[in-house]
Parts: C-alpha cells; structure tokens; sequence
C-alpha cells in the first residue's frame, strides 16, 4: 500500500444551509479537514456560501435537492407533482413513496435539476465540477437517467455512487437506517450502467455512511479507509493510484428557525452530532493519519 498514492476528497455536504452551517464547514476547510463541498441552492444560505467558496477558494459543486424544501424553479413552485399537499417537497422517504406509486413527473425533476445547475452558475460564476444528489434521491429509479441526462448536457463530468466497502459489517448502525443505506446501495448498483452510458465518473471508493454524525471517530474513518483501499487493491493490483470520497456533514448546530432549505432546519442539523463531525474532522491525529498513508486531500478538479 505504500507505493499506491491514495487522492481522497473530503466533501462538506449542505453548504448553504444556514449561516451556522456555511461557518463549520469554513472552518474545516481552512483546517485543511475538508477539500470539497457541495452547495445545497435552495438552501437558506447559498448565497452567503458561494461567497465564502470564492473569499476562501474552496471547491464546490451542486447538492441536488429533490427532497427538502422548495424547488428553486419558479414555475414548480405551485401545482407540481414535487409538492406535497403543504407546498413542500416530498421529503427524504416522502419522495421515494411518491416515486414508487409512479406519482412524480421526470420532466418536472429535469426542470428542477437544470434550474438548480443554472442557479448554482448565477451564484458562483461557474458550472458544477461535480453534482450529487441531497438524501440520494440521484440514484432513485428513473431520476437516474434524467439525473445522468442534465449532467451529460451541461458536460459535469463526476457524481457520486453511494456503494460503501465494508457497510454490511457496520454493527453500530440501528436496523432502520441500516434498511434505508441498503436501499441507497441497492439503488446505487442499479445505476452504474446509467452513469457509465452517459460517460460519468466517480472515484473509485465512497466512504460516508458508516462515519456519520455520531459514528464518526478517528479510528472509524481510517478503518473504513484502509479496509477500501485493501478492498480495492485486492481486485486492481495493478493500480498506482486510488481515488476516495469521503462524504462528512460538519457544522455548528442551527439554531431554528434560520436555516434549511425553506422549511427551517431539520433534526440531524440541529443537533450536536454535526458538531461532533467538525471536531473528528480537525483532530490532528487524523490529519497526520494521513500523511503517514500517502493521502493527498482534493476536490474534483484535482482527479
């Protein structure tokens, strides 16, 4: 494992949730804990965030967000098969009910995610080096090819697959998350062939199931870690050089009602546990850690 170089990008999900959000993931960032982010834009505080991104020079790509909040296309925003009946988005298993009843327009959902490519452009100057989706909703049954469609026409070249080496022998996971990460994965192996077609890439390795909110710790993350690149060594021996995603929420808890995605902040943003990620993440240990393995931290660009 010595001789492979291992390119690991630590993306801060929810950029733009809320100023307390926004302001730990600075933080991580200038620490040198985080090298990526992903901008939620109808978050309460994306406009803030895409300043930070340029203050700081951080590298930021779109959140898609089907699920949480209000769709950022004016036209979708009353009478659309994306609200539920208090004009919000479906949410997290809201939006994959209404999917699997066959309920959701995929030309409502194309709408949706251009007009949030186009808003993440008008606030950052830029089109997204790499799009994912909030809550996974990307790798749903039928979003996928409207997903890969959008990010071939405006030629975004990396996403993310949810596929976690090792998440099956994660024992600390209570049943019903553990249910709702198998159905990600599920989902996720069904989209391999939908991205590839559309000539999409991803890093070779992801990594942020077993490690979120209170799971994380130092030793979780660099277990998770070597156990992937073993993992991957073992089926590509020849490979020099492996590239991971590891997918952290860090952050100072909201304080209601600021934030969210026009709802106000949920419950896994209000509580300590993102608190708990920002300072797992900065601990020096971890960042020796990965000195000792040859990992150099980067966003998607750098791939």
């Amino acid at each position: 494992l010595r001789m492979l170089q291992v390119k690991l990008v630590v993306t801060g999900d929810d950029f733009g949730y809320c100023p307390r959000r926004n302001q730990g993931i600075v933080h991580c960032f200038l620490a040198g804990a985080v090298s990526n982010v992903s901008l939620l834009v109808n978050g309460s505080a994306a406009a803030a965030a895409a300043e930070l991104a340029r203050r700081y020079s951080i590298p930021i790509g779109l959140h898609a967000n089907l699920s949480e909040g209000s769709p950022v296309c004016e036209a979708l925003r009353t009478n659309s098969s994306l609200l539920n009946q208090d004009g919000f988005f479906h949410g997290k298993m809201g939006f994959r009910t209404a999917l699997s009843k066959g309920l959701l327009n995929m030309s409502e959902v194309k709408q949706e995610l251009k007009a949030q490519v186009e808003l993440f452009r008008e606030l950052t100057g830029h089109l997204p080096p790499h799009m994912d989706g909030h809550q996974h909703v990307h790798v749903l049954p039928e979003v996928r090819h409207v997903f890969a469609e959008v990010l071939q026409e405006y030629g975004i070249k990396y996403t993310r697959v949810p596929i976690e080496p090792g998440l099956h022998n994660c024992d600390w996971i209570p049943p019903s998350l553990m249910d709702f990460y198998l159905g990600v994965e599920e989902d996720s192996f069904n989209t391999v062939d939908v991205f590839t077609a559309h000539g999409i890439r991803w890093p070779d390795i992801y990594i942020g199931l077993s490690t979120m909110g209170r799971n994380m710790s130092v030793g979780n993350i660099w277990s998770a870690v070597d156990a992937a690149i073993r993992e991957f060594v073992s089926k590509t021996p020849q490979s020099r050089t492996v590239t991971i995603e590891l997918m952290v929420h860090p952050g100072y808890p909201s304080v209601p009602p600021t934030g969210g995605c026009g709802q106000g902040p949920d419950d896994f943003s209000q509580s300590w546990e993102r608190l708990h990620e920002l300072q797992t993440l900065t601990m020096p240990e971890l960042q020796s850690h990965y000195k000792t393995r040859n990992i150099q931290l980067c966003s998607f660009k750098d791939l």
